[in-house]
């Protein structure tokens, strides 16, 4: 009984003790992210950071797997071509958002111009390397581990890419969907403690249906409130520019309408039931409902994969490297699955013409063909009667 009773309050020590060290780090990740908001969204590039750190796990795994075999050049060319898919994301999005400054500089305009076909160069070097590494009795395997860097790179680079895409259409499109995501980890995790009884899923048997149902709800309440705070500043909710003066990032804009208050009519049940006709709300609050419920119902199922992932190879955590949460990728296996659904949602809800980017491009145009765009431009809206009437007879 004594043995019994001492094993039971060591148990009962080293489980306080992590908590406590999983609390503290958790409070230290949440200040470090409030501090990379407040730095903008220069620091928020460190997205890469992140993604090379999850990449570096997953490739490590197939490693340790794989090692005995010795298998040539396996980590030397997952390295380069995770440089070869970055070389070619990133440089799609400089030619994209910041154009104009590439005209500025001759090389730059040698890089963008013959971007793809450098970056499909780059790519075929790395894949007749792979060839070359061919070696007899162990083909199968190479091929594998040829099929699990380009997974790892489909999963994490691409994915990580689509966030900071979701970063230039403003902060808010960053922010709302990390916390969302952020949110329901904590609120699903706190109702499966405090009422869960029902298992939800075999890969993930801590997991209840009380814990899922309940992070539900209070994802969408926090993310209405959440969307309703930030949908009021400038800084969150402008697209990301460049400002050519000072060749910075600048978020100074006239906020579209999905930031600009409306007034919405109550169905006539609510109506009947709250006494209220009308409620005033930003459209950004609607959306937001949308973004939390793909992140309660399902942004989990990342982390259901992740999980099964990690028991398929029978290890508990992807990497070490925040003591009591595991490794990077333990922390981003919904995240990733969130931004893809958020970049998705922009381009088919949100995302109209954007001013900003088609002068970039304009930019980029020869002179005679800018001036060809000028006319056709002032003709259009001269026959529309948008012009000035000043400006028609100067014509």
């Amino acid at each position: 009984m004594k043995t019994q009773m001492k094993h039971k309050s060591v148990n009962e020590i080293f489980l306080w003790k992590n908590y406590w060290i999983r609390g503290v780090l958790s409070l230290a990740m949440i200040s470090g992210f409030f501090l990379i908001i407040y730095m903008g969204p220069v620091a928020l590039i460190l997205v890469m950071t992140v993604q090379i750190k999850c990449f570096q796990e997953i490739i490590t795994i197939g490693y340790r797997v794989y090692h005995s075999y010795e298998l040539p050049w396996f980590r030397t060319l997952s390295w380069y071509f995770l440089i070869c898919v970055n070389y070619f994301f990133y440089g799609e999005t400089v030619a994209d958002y910041f154009g104009a400054l590439v005209q500025r500089e001759e090389p730059l305009q040698f890089l963008a111009r013959y971007h793809r076909f450098i970056s499909f160069a780059l790519y075929l070097a790395g894949f007749c390397m792979f060839v070359l590494s061919l070696v007899k009795k162990h083909y199968r395997l190479q091929f594998y581990m040829f099929a699990w860097t380009h997974v790892t790179l489909l999963i994490v680079v691409t994915q990580s890419h689509l966030v900071i895409q979701n970063l230039f259409e403003g902060m808010i499109w960053f922010i709302v969907p990390i916390s969302i995501v952020i949110c329901n980890d904590i609120m699903a995790y706190l109702f499966g403690f405090f009422f869960g009884r029902t298992p939800l899923i075999k890969l993930s048997p801590k997991k209840t249906w009380e814990g899922f149902i309940g992070g539900f709800f209070a994802t969408v309440v926090f993310g209405f409130i959440l969307a309703y705070l930030l949908s009021q500043f400038q800084y969150f909710v402008c697209p990301v520019g460049v400002n050519s003066e000072t060749n910075g990032f600048t978020v100074e804009c006239e906020p579209s309408d999905i930031f600009v208050m409306h007034e919405y009519t109550l169905p006539a049940v609510v109506q009947n039931t709250l006494r209220w006709k009308t409620v005033n709300l930003y459209p950004f609050q609607i959306h937001s409902i949308f973004l939390s419920s793909f992140g309660s119902l399902i942004g989990p199922f990342g982390g259901f994969f992740a999980s099964g992932f990690k028991r398929a190879f029978k290890i508990k955590d992807f990497a070490n490297t925040i003591p009591g949460h595991g490794g990077i990728m333990d922390r981003f296996d919904c995240q990733y699955l969130m931004a893809t659904f958020t970049h998705v949602y922009i381009g088919s809800f949100i995302r109209g013409p954007n001013p900003s980017k088609v002068l970039q491009q304009l930019l980029m145009l020869r002179p005679e063909q800018q001036l060809s765009i000028f006319h056709t431009l002032h003709s259009q809206l001269r026959e529309r009667g948008m012009l000035p009437q000043a400006a028609a007879q100067a014509e």
